[in-house]
């Protein structure tokens, strides 16, 4: 089945992923193998165990930070946000405009050149992006504001704390792990439905190696550290983006498999131990007396004696870990460990379909409440008593706004007025569009409705696109640190399709569009008993304004706004 295809494993040269990599070139034997990998020294040493391992396949590499832009890829963080641009461009890429960032993303580049069939992804990405410590940052920026709210110092003083106080402010800013995580995903899934990937098998973490607040592995004075903690709530809201994404028709196959245990381990060796690629410094020691003070800042005059080397075990991504070390962490009751080799197994098994019950979007699936037919029932008297509210109050219910302002409300308002003067999809359709633009606008002159759409912040476009009946605020555009926009026939058109009521004659032609659609929806009903009832079916002569926008995000490409999971 995948003899053809290309296998991209993110995270590739690591522990996990060169693992998984043998695995799929074993039971696969997929046409390539991409390694994508952080470091280009890692990722030539893996290529070159697996072209001799495996001289029938393909394999291919590139290396770079994913969750930056490409110009970014292969420098340290710490340098991106030593430069005050790039890390304006970094804040730019997690919240500025998403194509804007989808253009430069080093993930999106890497997908669209190789569009793989399948993407394995074994970065640890919780650890990527919770570790860059927005706690620290946090407290350097409370302690500029302190200094700030003093009486103003020296002018030269103010101007150097002015030019910290930006810095800190810029490194808290972009070290935001939600954000991150969001934008990652985002520019993940359009870029695997514009490369057309079949299948993506995330392998993630629970963040404690299977344990639980008690963790005794941890990185503060605190147990477990806020650090740590931070880890396990990105890792877990990533799942929850990733159940999103297997909800959303369009894209590929959506999987994950959460280790609950150390992962472990690659070899053992004696050799210079590193921390971010660098080696550790060895240092001689010194004895000082405690004084009143005591300085946490490094201090450089220490006499450097070389780097130092220890016998241990190489975990990965996990560390390199003395005997000491890792004795204590998988003694029993401890967090254990779990091989790559078998997490490689259950990758390769999901992908082929076996269900090993190790699927954590899987279990989600399984586990979450469905609608119901208690509801399904209760439902139409719901909908009566509300018609009926209407009738003795002389009001019409159509939007407040309260399930997002711009699109729905929009469509529910366009639809109520179309029911207002015209009643059934078959009247609708009998009118020129002119015509119809001209009779609602007439009907919105006279008619205080106008004043509730325009409340709710969605302006009213006239039929000649040239005005606007508004209120005070606006839905669309949304603000995003610009209070003035300019007006282009572009930007208008795209206000308009998101979140203006359009009384334009070339909108009333899409509504048209839309009713021909649902009338020939309806035509098999009769004959084809339940199999009649799709998603593109529509049950009814008149326009009942729900469930025409219903309709509309069910059966509209551009918004393809439908339940994968309906029952």
């Amino acid at each position: 089945m995948w003899q053809d295809s290309t296998v991209l494993i993110l995270g590739g040269a690591g522990l996990v992923g060169s693992q998984v990599a043998r695995e799929i070139a074993r039971e696969l034997k997929p046409r390539m193998i991409v390694i994508a990998s952080l470091y280009q020294r890692e990722v030539r040493e893996v290529l070159k165990e697996l072209r001799r391992e495996f001289p029938n396949v393909t394999f291919d590499g590139c290396w770079g930070d994913v969750f930056v832009r490409k110009e970014f890829s292969e420098k340290d963080r710490s340098e991106i946000l030593e430069s005050l641009q790039k890390s304006r461009m970094l804040f730019q890429d997690v919240f500025g405009d998403k194509a804007e960032a989808y253009r430069h993303s080093m993930l999106v580049d890497i997908i669209l050149r190789y569009r793989p069939a399948i993407i394995v992804d074994s970065i640890n990405t919780a650890t990527a992006i919770s570790y860059q410590d927005v706690y620290t940052s946090s407290i350097e920026v409370d302690n500029i504001l302190a200094q700030m709210a003093l009486p103003r110092p020296e002018s030269d003083q103010a101007r150097a704390l002015g030019k910290v106080s930006i810095k800190k402010l810029e490194h808290l800013l972009v070290s935001q792990s939600i954000p991150q995580l969001i934008r990652h995903v985002q520019l993940l899934w359009d870029a695997m439905v514009e490369a057309g990937v079949k299948i993506y098998l995330k392998i993630g973490t629970t963040g404690t190696g299977g344990m639980g607040l008690n963790i005794p592995y941890t990185h503060s004075e605190d147990k477990p550290s806020a650090k740590l903690m931070t880890k396990t709530a990105v890792a877990f809201a990533h799942t929850g983006l990733l159940f999103l994404m297997a909800r959303t028709p369009g894209g590929p196959i959506v999987k994950e498999i959460k280790p609950g245990a150390m992962i472990g381990y690659r070899k053992i060796e004696f050799r210079t131990v590193r921390r971010g690629n660098k080696p550790v410094p060895l240092y001689r020691s010194r004895t000082v007396k405690l004084g009143e003070e005591l300085d946490l800042a490094f201090q450089p005059d220490y006499e450097l004696k070389g780097e130092l080397m220890a016998a241990g075990v190489d975990t990965g991504e996990n560390g390199f870990f003395t005997l000491g070390e890792f004795e204590a962490i998988t003694a029993l009751y401890q967090m254990e460990f779990v091989t790559p080799e078998e997490i490689a197994q259950t990758v390769v098994l999901e992908i082929q379909g076996h269900n090993t019950g190790k699927d954590v979007i899987a279990a989600i699936d399984g586990a979450v409440m469905n609608p119901s037919y208690r509801a399904g029932i209760l439902r139409q008297p719901v909908l009566e008593e509300l018609r009926a509210l209407e009738r003795k109050t002389g009001t019409w219910s159509v939007a407040l706004g309260q399930l997002g302002p711009p699109e729905l409300s929009k469509l529910l308002y366009e639809a109520h007025l179309l029911r207002v003067k015209y009643g059934t999809l078959e009247r609708v359709l009998a009118e020129p569009p002119e015509k119809i633009s001209q009779t609602i606008y007439n009907y919105l002159k006279r008619n205080e409705i106008r004043d509730t759409i325009v409340s709710i912040g969605v302006p009213i476009l006239t039929p000649d696109g040239k005005s606007l009946i508004r209120g005070p605020k606006l839905n669309i555009p949304e603000y995003q640190g610009q209070w003035v926009l300019p007006v282009t026939p572009e930007a208008i058109d795209r206000w308009a399709r998101k979140g203006w009521v359009d009384l334009r004659p070339k909108n009333f032609e899409v509504w048209q569009q839309r009713f021909r659609q649902m009338l020939r929806s309806a035509a098999g009903l009769p004959t084809e008993g339940s199999a009649a009832i799709r998603r593109s079916s529509y049950l009814y002569d008149e326009i009942r304004i729900g469930e025409v926008v219903a309709w509309i995000f069910n059966n509209d490409p551009s918004i393809r706004g439908y339940r994968v999971k309906a029952l």
